[in-house]
Parts: structure tokens; sequence; C-alpha cells
């Protein structure tokens, strides 16, 4: 199952452990959403995640649209990333990225904002993509990775302007650390591996100023 190998590529490479299956959370059918829905005739993206409080405390589901799913499922990125699954790749890393990183704040009683929900997870879609490559491709570490993600972005039209700042906040602050990431760690196409994943499970332990501002640095 693509989102749960997802999952645990995350919680290895930032040695999380969550008691929970991003499956058992999972929503596919969108009109199981309508109650939490403004119903305003928004935009409807493929990947979604929504957080509600409850009176145990918060409701979490992920929303992944049905056919993306599919389609992982019949290329699955984990075996063989590629430029014709790389975006539906993309776009369900980033609804786990979510899911694993509120569920593990908030089972800490620490406060997420959204601006650092998406700058963490364009960070994680960058680290995920650099070792799953490394790994598929024999350990030589992906050099084209940076300038995939990064260079060549375009916002939804139908996105509210606030959220478009949101993101391009978010895009912005994520290329800029990850960028410095290659230049502290990567030399001639060779990395200090140990070295970066400490760097990566340090930044995911800062609180949200404290992210942002590193991110930046």
């Amino acid at each position: 199952m693509v989102l749960r190998g997802l999952q645990s590529l995350l919680g290895r490479l930032y040695d999380v452990e969550l008691g929970y299956d991003v499956y058992d959370f999972l929503v596919t059918d969108r009109r199981a959403l309508a109650a939490v829905e403004d119903g305003s005739g928004r935009r409807r993206p493929d990947e979604e995640l929504l957080l509600a409080e409850t009176a145990d405390g918060a409701g979490v589901s992920l929303y992944i649209e049905p056919g993306l799913l599919k389609r992982l499922e019949c290329a699955d990125p984990l075996g063989a990333l590629t430029e014709d699954n790389l975006a539906d790749y993309c776009t369900a890393l980033e609804g786990v990225s979510h899911f694993v990183y509120s569920t593990w704040r908030l089972d800490r009683d620490a406060p997420v904002s959204l601006l650092e929900l998406e700058t963490q997870a364009e960070v994680d879609k960058y680290a995920a993509t650099v070792f799953l490559l490394a790994d598929q491709q024999g350990g030589t570490f992906p050099l084209q990775v940076h300038a995939r993600l990064f260079d060549c972005v375009s916002f939804d039209a139908q996105l509210a302007p606030e959220q478009v700042q949101r993101y391009r906040t978010a895009h912005r602050y994520a290329a800029h650390y990850c960028r410095r990431l290659e230049r502290r760690f990567v030399k001639r196409g060779e990395a200090r591996i140990e070295a970066m994943v400490r760097e990566l499970r340090r930044f995911y332990r800062l609180r949200c100023t404290e992210k942002l501002q590193h991110a930046l640095a």
C-alpha cells in the first residue's frame, strides 16, 4: 500500500514513530467530507488534510483523490520513481507529510501553523525524493532533485490570495533551506548522508518560529 510506504519512509527519515496508520484516516469519497467543507464552491484539490476540534481532542482526515491512488498503486514510486509518476507521488507525499507532522505534533500538545505545515511538506518532498532516488540509483546522490522540485513551479489559479501567499512563502523557505543542505553536505556528487540526516531531524523538531527562521538562516 503506497501511502503506508510513504509514511514509513518519512518515519525512518526523521526517526518519528506514530501509533497511527494513514489508511485508518484516509477518505477517498469527497462526499464524506460534506459536513466539514464550507460549500463555497472553492477549489477541490486531489489531496487535503482536514483537522477539527472534537470532544476527545482533534479529528483528522486525509483526502486523496481515488484516481491518483489507483495510478500510484499501478506504478509504485517506491519501486521506481520516474517522470511519469512524479506528480502523483509528490501530491500523495504532501498529504502523508501533513498527516505525519500534524499528528506527531498533536500527540505532543504542540501547535502547528499552516505555513509551518506547508514548509515542512516542501522539505519532506525534497528529502524523501533525494533518499528514494539515491537508493534506486545505487547510492548516487541525485543532484537534479532541487532544480526539478523548486525551479519550475506554478500555483493553481483557483487558490485564494492568502493561500497563494502561504504556498509561495513555504516554497521560498523550503527552496532556500534545501539548497543550503546541498551546499553543506554534498560535494562533487558525494554526500555526507549521516550529517545531512541529523540536520533534517533537528529541523523537523524545531518549533514554528524557530523552523522558519532556521530555513532562511
